[in-house]
């Protein structure tokens, strides 16, 4: 048994804030109120020991869900495995994470999904993944969908390689839409990027790259959210980048489309300029825009529009990443330093409450993917994680194989002091 005392509890399904105490046992929440822990303490024996948590000073929130991760396993685990991904994650506040399926080989057949899943059990949280659409990632033959599903897909993706053919897009929607599965969508028009991982834009102007314009991803988002209206399928629109494609997806939205959008927290908290101080790593795609770009991604998370924060953690080496920029290859690692930005650049200026941020990390990612988490109430799954809102730190070392992140040596607020995951501690600060 575990029982968190005095904590800030926040839920964004039942909309508490609330000073309480939060009991588990076993893998399940069985108690929320205030002085709820004195009932409990007074049981306590040798042979049903309790562990106590001081939460004062801490929020207590559902577990982080990221439903974009790159895991790089099976195929490229010097970059990341499942298990130092895991442990990110859990570092970074998450209890459940979605990995993407452009693996090597990709998760378009059973063997690498169970492969995936099986990994996955082994770690202290719980990993799921999305297969792929296309057989090959090649955006030409849809894969066995159904199959995959029925052995443990919460999703499908083709993440990273956009998905020219309409017609097979609109057939992959319409075998979700029957399957109620969600498709996950990365929108950049390759016949329009000169060289990918920059804004077309001054920075690339001034660093002879050519570059990727806004219009390469806001065609694609146009195409699919037209596409979710009439197949009637749930569609994900991932990281989204350009001012565009934010009023696009509202007026999706309002037409009644089933469209959800993530946005990662480097969108959200650097602009172009970034490329200038940090170089490759600030190339990521899409790539950072301009500043325009990011205040309409501030605006979209404000209105709701743009529904989950999700990190698109993507591990490369330092060898790598200190390529030329043509050469590097794209993403930056995101999981330990999420909650962090967002407190910073969110909640501290005042676009967001810690409600409507934990929702965005929490009810909203569980949501997409039909799972039952993302709240706090009696008889739901002990998936937390405490946090202390106001807690200055530096960051630096990670849990992860891979440090390319632009924010090493930046002073965020908003540390993960526990991860608790199926009743279980995850992490501990």
């Amino acid at each position: 048994m575990i029982i968190i005392k005095e904590g800030r509890v926040i839920d964004p399904k039942s909309k508490t804030d609330a000073i309480m105490d939060l009991v588990i046992d076993q893998n399940k929440i069985i108690k929320i109120a205030p002085g709820a822990a004195g009932k409990y303490l007074s049981s306590r024996t040798p042979e049903h020991p309790i562990q106590i948590i001081d939460a004062r000073g801490l929020i207590v929130s559902p577990g982080f869900i990221d439903v974009h991760v790159h895991f790089r396993d099976p195929g490229l685990t010097y970059k990341e495995d499942i298990h130092t991904g895991a442990k990110a994650a859990a570092k970074g506040g998450f209890t459940t994470v979605v990995c993407m399926a452009n693996t090597k080989p990709p998760v378009d057949n059973l063997e690498t999904l169970e492969y995936v899943l099986a990994e996955g059990k082994k770690t202290n949280i719980h990993v799921l993944s999305a297969a792929a659409i296309t057989i090959g990632l090649n955006g030409k033959t849809l894969t066995d969908m159904e199959n995959l599903k029925s052995h443990g897909a919460v999703g499908f993706t083709d993440d990273g390689m956009p998905l020219k053919d309409a017609v097979l897009v609109k057939q992959a929607m319409e075998t979700a839409a029957r399957l109620d599965v969600p498709l996950s969508f990365h929108e950049e028009d390759p016949l329009f990027i000169e060289n990918n991982g920059i804004n077309q834009g001054f920075v690339s102007s001034q660093l002879g790259l050519g570059g990727s314009p806004a219009l390469a991803e806001d065609i694609m988002v146009a195409r699919d959210c037209l596409l979710a209206l009439h197949t009637k399928a749930s569609v994900n629109i991932q990281h989204i980048s350009s001012a565009n494609s934010v009023r696009m997806i509202q007026l999706a939205k309002t037409m009644g489309a089933d469209v959800t959008a993530e946005v990662t927290p480097h969108h959200f908290s650097l602009d172009e300029s970034a490329v200038l101080e940090h170089g490759t790593l600030a190339k990521m795609n899409p790539p950072l825009r301009t500043a325009k770009d990011r205040e309409a991604i501030l605006w979209g998370l404000r209105e709701n529009i743009l529904d989950i924060i999700a990190t698109d953690h993507a591990p490369h080496s330092q060898e790598e990443k200190n390529r030329p920029f043509p050469q590097a290859p794209s993403g930056i690692i995101g999981l330990e330093t999420a909650l962090s930005l967002a407190v910073t650049n969110l909640v501290k200026p005042g676009h967001l409450t810690f409600m409507q941020l934990i929702e965005k990390m929490s009810l909203n990612p569980a949501r997409l993917y039909r799972l039952d988490k993302g709240y706090l109430a009696p008889g739901a799954s002990a998936d937390l994680t405490l946090f202390a809102p106001e807690e200055p730190w530096i960051v630096s070392r990670f849990a992860s194989k891979s440090a390319n992140s632009p924010f090493v040596g930046k002073t965020l607020y908003g540390k993960v002091k526990y991860t608790i995951c199926d009743g279980k501690l995850a992490y501990q600060d």
